[in-house]
């Protein structure tokens, strides 16, 4: 990414104004411009480029709506000749502007081997290198998240996991300690053993530690499932299609830790990822069977598809045991939260009103929006068992993904500040900066708030 922007202050000026300024701008340039816009019929809208008296490309201007969107200028980067370009814009939109320009370039094309198309592109030149280093660390971790959904499932099993938060540990100087396969069980990690023993790739728990222990500490859990078959309650083939993306969860929590330690945040990290492929298979958990959790509560398994939850609760019991001052999870979980709020606003639950508006306000300044949900604790009633403890989801379909939270909410202690986000973790359409595919939902929000409180 450092061949796309680069902290500079030379290149042929790029003008990226909002609309409501246009005409201010317009005024202060010479009657040649002016005659040129105007003869070009430009309707102070996207992107209009500039001759010189020699006919060569002497500047260019881009305008939109509003320039502090994150993905205003989204599209840029392949509109632009290639050449290094020296932005002009205010201070308060040059951050949105340094990521939008880098999230243009994205492509997932690994697996491209006809017509693959690498033409160049432009560069931008910003003359404030902190501004272009932070843009470059954001981009990159979302990047990560992206290329971890859309790897497919063949390629990104437990194994792949626990490898990628290897080599962020070892860019980063952290640790990772995996549990594998029978060790599950020895460990005393039972739900994710039994979801994910009926796969040929061994479950596992990922545990990556980072930063220094007097520091506060803060703990992520990322559901990692690498393919959902549904289980013995097989999913129909079109639900089956996109669901190498069931890994979503543990994708975004390694795209905050990188943003975490790419920034150098004070806080002690640790981020538990409990991967498995859940399969079928002659071992495979059936339907009425009962597990007993890390936190020796017995659930009844009411639906095998219902699986996120049984290998994050055991996660988050081990989450718990260090009294963090904050967990957060994500996890691909509801298709009921894509109902209620479509696909590509997140959802999220939260035990402290103050963590959830902090972390909302952080969303909407930095344009990646969050709605928070209610724990409604009278649905717990819903997971009642008439053999076990409770179950793993309820039998009627209503408030899906608030039943899913209060499953998880069982495993960790009243007074803790605890947030799970159920994200889509995929674009279902292309907008400006995000093309189809894998995308990061609330990670930029998170770790606005995280960096606000632990400055």
């Amino acid at each position: 990414m450092n061949q796309l922007l680069r902290a500079d202050d030379k290149g042929t000026s790029l003008f990226i104004i909002n609309k409501n300024n246009y005409n201010d701008w317009l005024s202060e340039q010479t009657q040649q411009n002016q005659a040129w816009l105007a003869n070009t019929n430009y309707k102070a809208e996207g992107l209009a480029l500039l001759p010189n008296t020699q006919g060569e490309l002497s500047l260019a201007v881009f305008v939109v709506e509003d320039a502090r969107h994150f993905f205003a200028c989204g599209e840029l980067i392949k509109q632009l000749p290639p050449g290094q370009y020296l932005l002009h814009a205010t201070d308060e939109h040059q951050q949105a502007i340094c990521f939008s320009w880098l999230m243009g370039a994205y492509k997932f094309d690994r697996y491209v081997t006809k017509n693959k198309k690498n033409d160049p592109l432009p560069c931008l030149a910003v003359n404030n290198k902190t501004i272009v280093d932070s843009a470059i660390k954001y981009a990159e971790a979302t990047a990560l998240v992206r290329d971890l959904v859309n790897t497919p499932a063949a390629d990104m099993m437990p194994i792949d996991l626990g490898d990628c938060a290897q080599n962020l540990a070892d860019r980063y100087h952290g640790k990772v300690q995996q549990i594998i396969g029978d060790e599950l069980l020895e460990q005393n990690y039972p739900t994710i053993h039994a979801v994910g023993r009926a796969s040929a790739h061994a479950p596992r728990l990922i545990d990556l530690t980072w930063g220094k222990s007097h520091h506060p500490k803060v703990t992520l859990v990322g559901k990692g499932v690498c393919f959902d078959s549904g289980g013995l309650d097989l999913k129909p083939a079109a639900g089956m299609r996109n669901m190498k993306k069931d890994m979503g969860g543990s994708a975004h929590v390694l795209g905050l830790a990188q943003l975490i330690m790419s920034h150098n945040l004070p806080i002690n990290l640790r981020v538990l990822i409990p991967a498995v492929e859940n399969a079928v298979s002659s071992n495979a958990i059936r339907p009425g069977d009962v597990i007993t959790t890390r936190a020796g509560i017995t659930v009844e398994i009411h639906n095998t598809d219902a699986e996120g939850r049984l290998v994050l609760c055991d996660a988050l019991t081990e989450a718990d045991t260090e009294q963090p001052d904050l967990i957060i999870d994500f996890a691909t979980l509801t298709g009921a939260m894509r109902v209620a709020l479509g696909t590509e606003l997140p959802g999220f639950f939260s035990t402290s009103d103050e963590v959830a508006t902090g972390i909302t306000q952080a969303g909407s300044k930095i344009s990646d929006p969050v709605w928070r949900m209610p724990l409604y604790s009278p649905y717990g009633d819903l997971l009642k068992s008439s053999i076990a403890d409770m179950t793993n989801c309820a039998a009627i379909p209503f408030g899906g993904a608030i039943t899913a939270a209060l499953y998880l909410q069982e495993f960790v202690k009243k007074d803790t500040d605890w947030l799970h986000f159920d994200v889509m973790a995929f674009n279902i359409r292309a907008l400006p900066g995000r093309p189809l595919g894998g995308e990061a939902f609330g990670i930029r929000a998170v770790f606005d708030y995280l960096q606000t409180k632990y400055k």
